[in-house]
């Protein structure tokens, strides 16, 4: 049995909250901390409030993969050398860069059991929410979700693309790349294919589960506005739909996302049947002046009601199969502005997951 706005899930309809206190994509401290102010903002018992059987069983910890990392690489010094405030800058034998990509391992390890945990909840009819942590997190999110829902679609809102590859990234961040990793683009395979193990053969390749699972017809983007020239090439070559906010300022926010979903449902294998959805939700979509306390806050993002509206539209398809909200980072803004953003990132939790107006 299962609820007409929840065709894909399990009755009684459950949530299964993944909180991934995860940082190591970025640079900035303080992103791993999000997941763990959202749950203490009292997200669980708003989500039983509107009727959903909720599971949450702690946040997930990731120190024991750094940890296996640093055991296993022969070269390594000793893991309490390394930092753990600075995820991207910090100099480690067990997790040399390659290139100029940033804690490969560790990202790699952290996404592939982040995807082995969505992938569960999912195929058990359950609704998994990650609560990030960066955006990275993504690679692990929508894998589990492909693996359980083979024809979902993806619906990305965000400033940013995220589709960097290890050819066009200039930062060396991954939470910049996980739509690059998902579709298996060239830039990537070319920079691991020159990754030279030889000169350390105790360290592993990263990146090596992820399979090439999400077309570039199977995503939409909605809210971009700080896009890298490497990125808009990406983006034009690969025909991969894109609403920018300019698009929302021409159309309006209503008009865009049903042309998100019209898009996203021409592509279905299933032409009969609804496609399952993936909505990823980075904070910084929305105007800092509505969610400040993110880590690359792009002035000139959507409203309140413009974010929270692609949430309710998104639950009212009786589609969605798995959901992340991104990139809430408690440590870079005044207390007014943390809780701001928090509670903005539980009310849009809320929005995905059936909370109306009337």
């Amino acid at each position: 049995m299962t609820s007409e706005l929840a065709q894909f899930l399990k009755f009684p309809k459950t949530v299964s909250i993944v909180g991934c206190p995860f940082s190591g994509g970025q640079p900035k401290i303080g992103v791993d901390e999000g997941p763990i102010h959202l749950v203490e903002a009292g997200l669980v018992n708003q989500l039983q409030e509107l009727g959903w059987n909720v599971k949450f069983d702690g946040h997930h910890q990731f120190e024991d993969i750094k940890y296996t990392l640093s055991s296993s690489s022969a070269t390594a010094s000793s893991p309490a050398a390394d930092t753990d405030n600075d995820t991207s800058t910090t100099s480690n034998h067990w997790d040399p860069p390659i290139g100029i990509l940033k804690n490969p391992r560790l990202v790699s390890r952290v996404c592939e059991e982040v995807a082995k945990v969505v992938s569960g909840h999912a195929k058990k009819g359950e609704l998994p929410v990650t609560l990030g942590g960066d955006h990275s997190l993504a690679m692990g999110t929508i894998s589990g979700t492909l693996d359980a829902h083979p024809s979902a679609g993806v619906i990305w809102v965000d400033a940013h693309a995220d589709i960097n590859t290890a050819a066009t990234t200039e930062s060396g961040n991954i939470h910049g790349m996980p739509v690059s990793f998902l579709m298996g683009l060239d830039g990537n395979h070319q920079a691991f294919s020159n990754y030279n193990k030889s000169n350390s053969p105790s360290l592993e390749t990263p990146f090596a589960w992820i399979k090439p699972v999400l077309k570039p017809s199977s995503i939409v983007y909605i809210g971009l506005r700080d896009v890298d020239s490497g990125e808009k090439k990406i983006l034009k070559d690969n025909g991969i739909k894109a609403f920018s906010m300019h698009d929302v300022d021409r159309y309006g926010i209503g008009k865009v996302v049903e042309m998100a979903l019209d898009y996203l449902n021409a592509d279905n294998t299933n032409p009969d049947e609804v496609r399952p959805i993936h909505l990823s939700f980075d904070v910084d979509a929305l105007d800092p002046s509505v969610a400040p306390s993110t880590g690359t806050p792009v002035r000139g993002g959507l409203t309140f009601r413009e974010g929270h509206y692609i949430c309710e539209r998104i639950w009212e398809t009786g589609a969605l199969v798995g959901l992340d909200l991104m990139e809430v980072n408690p440590s870079l803004e005044d207390d007014v502005s943390v809780k701001q953003t928090v509670a903005v990132g539980c009310s849009l939790v809320r929005a995905a997951l059936g909370e109306t107006l009337l």
